[in-house]
C-alpha cells in the first residue's frame, strides 16, 4: 500500500489516497475515508471526495462518561456508515491528525485489522491543493462486528498509578506550559483539570516534535533517536498521555505503530482524570 520504512504499514500518503478517490467513493466496502475532527465544522465547508465526517466530541465518545464508545456503539457508528470488519479504512483530520490519531487507536482497541492514517492530514490536503467537495457521502448501511476490546494497548489510572511505582516512562506530551503547570489547557480550549502540573516522573516530549512542519511524520531514524534520548527503546512498557488523550494518540501512533513498540499505550484519560483525582499525587516546574 505504501513504500514505507516503519515498523508497520499504516501510513498512506495524500498521493495514494487521491489515487483511491473512486474506490471511497463507490457504495462497496471496500475502502472507506474518513476526516475525524473535534467537530464537524470544517468538514462541512469542504473535505476529501467521498469522505465521512466524523465529530471526535459527540460521536467517538461516550456522552455521558466521558470514555471510548462502547463496542456496541461503536459496531453501531462504522456500519450505519457503511464501514465493514474488512474495509480498508483510512483516516485523516485536523490539528496534524490529532483526533484521527484517536480514532485509529479505538479502531485497534476493537480488532478492525486494516486500518490507516492519512500522512500530513487535513492541512496537507488542502494546502497542497487536492480535490475537495462540500457533498456528504451515503453509503448503504452494513452489519459491523466488532471484537475486543484489546486492553494491551490501553492504560488506566491503576496501571499510571504502577508505572510510578515501578518507574515505568511515562511521556507527557503536551506543552510545556502545561507540563509545567503554568496553564491547564493550550489557549483557547477548554480547562479541563482543577490542578496544573504532570504525573511524577514522566518526561516532557511533545507530540509536535515527531512530525514535520507540514504535519507528515518524521523518520524512523529520527523518531527512534528522539525517544531514545529519553531513555525509551522499545525494551520495556511507555505510558503516553496529555489533556483529552488524542495529542497522545499521535505520540502512541509514533511509538507502537511507526516503530513498532509494542508495549506503548495510551492512557486515554490523560491530565482531564489525572489532575482532577483527589489525592493523586503531581509534580509542577519543568523537570529534568
Amino acid at each position: 500500500m505504501s513504500d514505507t520504512e516503519y515498523a508497520k504499514d499504516v501510513l498512506v500518503s495524500a498521493d495514494w489516497v487521491e489515487n483511491h478517490l473512486e474506490d471511497f467513493q463507490s457504495d462497496d466496502p471496500d475502502y472507506r475515508l474518513v476526516e475525524v475532527d473535534v467537530d464537524t465544522e470544517a468538514y462541512d465547508e469542504a473535505h476529501a471526495p467521498g469522505a465521512i465526517g466524523f465529530n471526535w466530541e459527540t460521536q467517538l465518545q461516550d456522552q455521558t462518561t466521558r470514555d471510548v464508545l462502547s463496542k456496541e456503539h461503536f459496531a453501531d457508528l462504522l456500519g450505519s456508515h457503511g464501514i465493514s470488519e474488512d474495509s480498508t479504512v483510512v483516516l485523516y483530520g485536523d490539528n496534524s491528525n490529532w483526533f484521527a490519531a484517536y480514532t485509529y487507536w479505538q479502531f485497534k482497541y476493537y480488532g478492525h485489522d486494516d486500518v490507516r492514517l492519512m500522512d500530513g492530514g487535513r492541512d496537507y490536503w488542502l494546502d497542497n491543493d487536492y480535490p475537495t467537495t462540500d457533498e456528504v457521502p451515503e453509503f448503504p448501511a452494513v452489519d459491523y462486528t466488532a471484537r475486543g476490546p484489546f486492553e494491551d494497548i490501553r492504560a488506566y489510572r491503576d496501571d499510571v498509578e504502577k508505572a510510578i511505582e515501578r518507574g515505568i516512562p511515562l511521556v507527557d506530551v503536551r506543552s510545556p506550559e502545561e507540563f509545567s503547570g503554568e496553564i491547564l489547557a493550550p489557549p483557547g480550549l477548554q480547562e479541563t483539570a482543577q490542578r496544573g502540573g504532570h504525573i511524577p516522573g514522566a518526561q516532557n516530549i511533545s507530540w509536535a516534535i515527531v512530525t514535520n512542519d507540514d504535519g507528515t511524520f518524521k523518520s524512523r531514524d529520527e523518531l527512534e533517536e528522539i525517544y531514545a534520548e529519553k531513555g525509551i527503546d522499545g525494551d520495556n512498557s511507555v505510558v503516553a498521555y496529555c489533556r483529552i488523550g488524542e495529542r497522545s494518540s499521535v505520540a502512541w501512533f509514533a511509538l507502537h505503530e511507526l516503530l513498532g513498540y509494542d508495549s506503548a499505550v495510551n492512557y486515554d484519560g490523560s491530565w482531564t482524570e489525572w489532575g482532577n483525582l483527589v489525592g493523586a499525587p503531581i509534580e509542577k516546574g519543568a523537570g529534568e
